[in-house]
């Protein structure tokens, strides 16, 4: 593993840990064994890290997601795939996603939490028509709202950072059947 990987590794286990707020770049070099100033070499501060940190997970989760609302499958399926996506992200990558969802550090007005923002607000975008496409298309009732529906299951799947720990007895896998059971049947078009 490569410095800079090092430092991002061990910063998110210090971050997950500790919380942001509370962890300084001197708690990151002595979880890495070097000086602070060696931090500096590779990153211009904190944010600099945590966006390293919770990004590229970001992006991946919104291109899985992209990919699933624009497959020819039924709105069922596809409710299915984004929530397993969501929550698998959570496994083996957990301290990423954790560290992502436990603040609100990247909601602020930080020109370098910008992208991730963007990121963030088309992802809660694409669930939102994920769930207004499936009541178009009649697979879902019509009457609750798409934003607030969408909202409650990545507020469901989310919680997830609080308690979720990969080492206990709960797998993802049951997780995701349960959430996934759990939202289609406040959704699904009663016959």
């Amino acid at each position: 593993m490569g410095r800079r990987n090092e430092i991002l590794r061990r910063a998110t286990e210090v971050f997950e840990r500790q919380g942001v707020r509370q962890t300084s770049i001197e708690d990151i070099a002595k979880a890495v064994g070097i000086k602070r100033e060696a931090i500096y070499y590779y990153f211009k501060g904190r944010r600099e890290i945590l966006v390293e940190i919770i990004l590229p997970q970001s992006h991946m989760l919104l291109l899985n997601l992209r990919n699933i609302v624009h497959s020819n499958r039924l709105f069922t399926d596809k409710l299915h795939d984004a929530i397993q996506s969501h929550l698998q992200s959570f496994n083996p990558s957990y301290l990423e996603m954790t560290v992502a969802l436990r603040e609100d550090h990247f909601f602020g007005k930080d020109d370098k939490f910008k992208e991730l923002r963007q990121v963030w607000n088309e992802y809660s975008n694409i669930w939102t028509q994920l769930i207004t496409e499936g009541q178009k298309s009649g697979e879902f009732r019509s009457e609750p709202n798409p934003k607030l529906i969408s909202y409650a299951i990545l507020g469901m799947c989310n919680w997830l950072s609080r308690w979720f720990d990969p080492g206990k007895d709960i797998s993802i896998e049951e997780i995701i059947e349960t959430y996934f059971s759990f939202a289609l049947e406040g959704l699904i078009k009663r016959k």
